[in-house]
Order: C-alpha cells, then sequence, then structure tokens
C-alpha cells in the first residue's frame, strides 16, 4: 500500500479523473459565468450584446440587491446566534450531563428536522404561520401573547424573521452533531479536573469547551455564514421573496432575474456576486486554518 502511494504515475491516475470532473463542473461553469455577466442577453434570443462591466456596477446601484444582501447578512446573524451558539450550549450539556442512552436519544430528536425535505419543511411552517388554519397564533393567545399574533408571512415586519427561524429549527441539530464530533475528542478527565477543583457548568464551558475545540467553532461559524448566503429553498418555498421584497435573498433574486425576468446577463452578474462573497469567506477560513495548522506544527 505505502509503494502505490510513492508511485506518482498511479497517484496522477487516480487524481486526473477527480480534477477533470472539478473542472468541467465547476471551475468551467464558474469562469463562463463570469464571461456571460459581461453581455446583455436572454435565453431565448441569440444575440448577446456586450456591455463590459455594466452589470457588475448595476448591482451596487440596485437598491433590490442591497436589499437581498441586508436579508443575507440578517440570516447569517441569526444562524451565529441560534445555531452555532444554541448549538455549541446544547452539545456542551448533552455531552457532559446526560447520561450516554438519553443523550443518544436526544441528538436524534434534534437531528430529525434536517434530514426532511425543506420543500415539506416550508409547507409545514406555512401551515402552522398560517392566521386562518396555524396554531401559532391561538397557541400566542392562550399563553397571554395575542397581542403578538398576526400573519407572520404576509406581513413585512415579520416574514423574514419567521423564515429564518424556520431554518434555525431545523439545522440546529446538525450543528450539535457537528460539535458532538468535536467534543467527543476532548479528553473526560479534564472536566474530571475541573470538577473536583470546584469548576462551575460555566467556566467548564468558558475555560476548557470553547479553547479545546475552536478550530472546530470556527469552521462551524464559516459554513454557517456561507450557508446564509446560499440559502435559496426554504426562502422560495415559503415566500418567494415576499411580501414585496421583505423576504428577498441573493439566490432567490437571481433566480427570478435569470429565470422570470429573462435578464441572464445580470443575473450571472448577481451569480458573480455570491460567487465572489463565497469564496472570500473560504480564502478567509483555509487562511485561519493553515494558521491554527502551522502553530500546532511549531509547538
Amino acid at each position: 500500500m505505502t509503494t502505490i502511494y510513492k508511485d506518482k504515475k498511479i497517484l496522477l491516475f487516480f487524481t486526473i479523473p477527480a480534477f477533470a470532473f472539478v473542472a468541467l463542473f465547476i471551475f468551467y461553469p464558474s469562469i463562463m459565468n463570469f464571461y456571460y455577466s459581461l453581455f446583455r442577453w436572454a435565453s431565448y434570443s441569440k444575440k448577446m450584446k456586450f456591455v463590459g462591466l455594466s452589470n457588475i456596477r448595476k448591482l451596487f446601484a440596485d437598491a433590490v440587491v442591497w436589499k437581498a444582501f441586508a436579508n443575507n447578512v440578517l440570516y447569517a446573524v441569526y444562524s451565529l446566534v441560534f445555531q452555532v451558539c444554541g448549538g455549541l450550549v446544547l452539545a456542551h450539556v448533552i455531552n457532559l450531563y446526560l447520561s450516554e442512552r438519553f443523550a443518544r436519544f436526544s441528538r436524534v430528536i434534534l437531528f430529525i428536522p434536517a434530514v426532511v425535505s425543506i420543500t415539506a419543511i416550508g409547507l409545514l411552517w406555512m401551515i402552522i404561520y398560517s392566521p386562518s388554519v396555524g396554531f401559532l397564533n391561538p397557541l400566542l393567545r392562550l399563553v397571554g401573547l395575542g397581542m403578538i399574533a398576526t400573519d407572520w408571512l404576509g406581513n413585512k415586519e415579520t416574514a423574514m424573521r419567521a423564515v429564518i427561524m424556520v431554518s434555525q429549527w431545523q439545522y440546529l441539530g446538525e450543528m450539535v452533531m457537528l460539535f458532538t464530533v468535536g467534543l467527543q475528542n476532548v479528553p473526560k478527565e479534564i472536566y474530571d479536573s475541573s470538577r473536583v477543583d470546584g469548576a462551575n457548568g460555566i467556566q467548564t464551558f468558558f475555560h476548557i469547551t470553547i479553547p479545546m475545540i475552536k478550530e472546530n467553532i470556527l469552521m462551524n461559524v464559516t459554513i454557517t455564514i456561507i450557508g446564509a448566503f446560499m440559502v435559496f429553498d426554504e426562502v422560495y418555498v415559503m415566500t418567494s421573496g415576499g411580501p414585496g421584497r421583505a423576504t428577498e435573498v441573493l439566490a432567490t433574486l437571481l433566480y427570478k432575474t435569470g429565470f422570470r425576468m429573462d435578464k441572464m446577463g445580470y443575473a450571472s452578474a448577481i451569480s458573480v456576486l455570491l460567487f465572489v462573497i463565497t469564496f472570500l469567506l473560504s480564502i478567509i477560513q483555509l487562511r485561519t486554518f493553515n494558521v491554527k495548522f502551522k502553530e500546532g506544527k511549531e509547538k
């Protein structure tokens, strides 16, 4: 087996198909997308008018793009608070304070929403939020919070947050599982020693859990932020970006611009913007991990 790994020809033989696949389905479409953003064109027309960077410049003057970008940022902030922070606390509590059997059961219950179809989840929550047949508003009135009952997805003030909270509920369990992987690599003896020294749960969390899995936390933060900028399905299923543009995000704007309005050049420019944002986030993640890796080697 070691001989095979040292044979560069064999390594090249196995690497080429994977590289060709990535080049064909990732690099080539990305390059062509940037190329198409330089033109004004429609899918049903053979004419393509070269407009240079005007589509890109138009992005920065488009209020709808800024609204969609702001919604993506809001999505990322909520996701960091509820998914990353909430998931970390839950994983810490489940890992340290629950019996092994109940911990496994809790993780399974939390993870179930993550494996359900996003379309099914969206339709389910549309019913729950419905002011006529949903049970959320009657439940709020039952507990004395009837003053905040509203048409959650039809109200511009609440629609975006209502959609965001569905995602937090769906993916919280997935984040708990990712943190659990990191927590299970922390030796139990460290926690036992901290208890002997009189550390309480909060001190254990901030002085042992967070420092010991900080690389895991950083990775999950990056994944969550990138996911917040790539979000499409739940928004499109529940509101299609409405009411008005209240829940518009960059991905739904890209879809509507390209496939409803048939402005393919401008849709390509929006796609370039999304690519740049996620690319920069990935670079930050890679550089941070590279620094951590070097620090680990020096030690």
